[in-house]
């Protein structure tokens, strides 16, 4: 059933590529603390890098999970699961970091995303573990379009209104962590 590879051969980022939908999972340290999945989509807001290194763009939400558990342990799990064609489920398990505006880097790895007003950072994450499963009991499901209403509602705020939504929003995580402690820059 479920084999493990020798980190991100062709095959993978050939299939990875061609998914529309994948999903984060983080956790904070300890016995405490809620344990966050979310999906993300988007075709333009996922990268392979060099080696066995991906990022996806990381756009305003309502939350600041991810970036909290990231800043707090470096614990995260990249999943997509075949909604098409054959079964199949692969999760990218690893350690993250946030890359934010106007930190080293951010230039060079933002350019390997579609332009996107609500980006607040840029999630990186060195892939230690490539496990592939199979999929049997997901859905087939036919993929209509990306949605445009976070990209619609970015492009509607200013600056002023973008910095206070995130300053409200995603200061900290539902546990209290400390997220996004500084004004973000759009992109």
């Amino acid at each position: 059933m479920g084999k493990v590879r020798d980190g991100i051969d062709d095959v993978i980022r050939d299939w990875v590529g061609r998914q529309h939908l994948f999903f984060v999972a983080t956790a904070p340290s300890g016995d405490g603390g809620h344990v966050n999945l979310s999906p993300k989509g988007m075709g333009d807001t996922f990268a392979f890098l060099e080696g066995d290194r991906c990022a996806y763009l990381d756009l305003t939400g309502s939350g600041a999970e991810t970036v909290a558990h990231l800043r707090q342990n470096g614990r995260i799990t990249l999943m997509w699961c075949a909604f098409d064609g054959p079964p199949r489920i692969v999760r990218f398990h690893g350690t993250g970091r946030v890359v934010l505006p106007g930190d080293d880097g951010w230039d060079e790895l933002v350019g390997h995303f579609g332009p996107h007003r609500g980006a607040r950072s840029v999630i990186v994450v060195d892939v230690d573990r490539v496990g592939d499963s199979c999929g049997y009991s997901v859905p087939l499901m036919d993929y209509v379009a990306d949605r445009t209403r976070l990209d619609d509602w970015a492009s509607n705020r200013s600056d002023e209104e973008l910095d206070a939504y995130r300053a409200r929003k995603n200061a900290v995580s539902i546990d209290g962590l400390p997220a996004f402690d500084v004004p973000v820059e759009p992109a």
